[in-house]
């Protein structure tokens, strides 16, 4: 099936506006509540399951007119029909 894409929002922020945006995230999946995303009048509620698969992957793409961009991204999956199941590979370390 192809990608869907429910919800998108992309701007620039302060490392502290993010910082607060993920927070909120890990605090709704600490207490098990829903993530709401809402930007202008688009909107979307997900609700991960308790074990999600939790993907983080670092990018460095380029050249584009010489600029190399890098990214870190941070990815909840989980199949809507059969929630309950994680998976992954080995444990993951942030410091």
């Amino acid at each position: 099936m192809p990608e869907e894409v429910l919800f998108k929002s992309e701007s620039d922020q302060s490392r502290e506006e993010i910082a607060s945006y993920l927070r909120k995230v890990a605090d709704n999946l600490d207490t098990g509540n829903a993530i709401n995303l809402k930007a202008g009048s688009e909107s979307v509620t997900l609700t991960p399951p308790a074990r999600p698969t939790f993907e983080v992957k670092a990018e460095r793409e380029g050249p584009a007119d010489n600029m190399t961009e890098l990214s870190v991204e941070f990815e909840l999956e989980w199949d809507e029909n059969d929630s309950e199941e994680g998976g992954g590979s080995s444990q993951l370390e942030i410091e």
